[in-house]
């Protein structure tokens, strides 16, 4: 797991969300252990397109269930940029 996009994500769970930096751990569930409802969802993911400038289709999305799943994504998308 990239440790920079790891800490950018865990921002973003901290600041937009309110969580605790020491619930974002990498096998946390985004709905089951944060709690995360589809709105926040929805703005979660918008949030990974403007902060790391990558696309993230619906169905894709639906797939990130854990913050390291979240996290493999966003470096995955950020490659295929290069």
């Amino acid at each position: 797991m990239d440790k920079q996009i790891a800490a950018k994500v865990t921002d973003i769970l901290v600041n937009k969300l309110g969580l605790q930096e020491s619930e974002v751990t990498p096998d946390a569930n985004l709905t089951k252990d944060l709690g995360i409802d589809s709105l926040d969802y929805a703005e979660l993911t918008m949030e990974f397109e403007q902060v790391f400038d990558i696309r993230i289709p619906d169905s894709d999305a639906e797939k990130l269930t854990t913050i390291s799943q979240a996290v493999d994504y966003i470096k995955q998308k950020l490659d295929t940029k290069k």
